[in-house]
């Protein structure tokens, strides 16, 4: 049996870093090998409350012009009307809705993720990296963590057949999140 760690001197209000925090996702490409990228212009929250988990919460609003896949013909597809539509949509939102212990430092984090004005739920599991005072003063958490998703419960359908069969883009899309995050004074 795991027993979770005694975060009770964590409790309070954080900023995630984006300096320091990367939110990535990998799609399959032409089913045959997979295309990484990341979301660059973030801001988000967090309140932990380590006596409590269930008691905290996670806010994160992502500029959907940001994604950076490395190549700037994709990152335009992306961000046109086949996908993002980020003339519409500008942002995508996480709001958590619930909070819990998976035992030791895993943590499972559940909300409302929001793409192209759709509302889904998303469970994201974390992991707790620890916590520790800068060399400028500043207390700092930090968590990894992944999801997964198909893409197409949230509008995003555009794709094109290949000829040996599949298509060129798939729905699973695989999230990751590697978080540091500031304590607010």
């Amino acid at each position: 049996m795991t027993t979770t760690p005694d975060l009770t001197a964590l409790t309070g209000d954080y900023t995630i870093d984006p300096a320091h925090t990367t939110i990535g996702f990998t799609a399959r490409h032409a089913m045959v090998t997979n295309v990484k990228g990341s979301f660059n212009d973030f801001t988000g929250a967090l309140h932990l409350d380590g006596a409590n988990p269930a008691l905290s919460t996670a806010t994160l609003d992502v500029t959907m012009d940001s994604i950076d896949t490395g190549n700037a013909d994709r990152d335009g597809h992306l961000r046109s009307a086949d996908f993002f539509k980020i003339e519409e949509f500008p942002t995508m939102t996480f709001r958590s809705t619930k909070v819990e212990s998976a035992g030791g430092e895993d943590y499972r984090v559940t909300g409302d993720l929001t793409i192209l004005g759709t509302t889904r739920p998303l469970t994201i599991d974390l992991e707790f990296n620890g916590a520790a005072k800068d060399p400028f003063g500043y207390e700092r958490v930090g968590f990894e963590g992944k999801a997964e998703i198909k893409r197409s419960e949230w509008g995003l359908t555009w794709n094109a057949a290949l000829e040996t069969g599949g298509v060129l883009v798939s729905d699973k899309i695989k999230l990751t999140f590697d978080i540091s995050a500031v304590k607010s004074s």
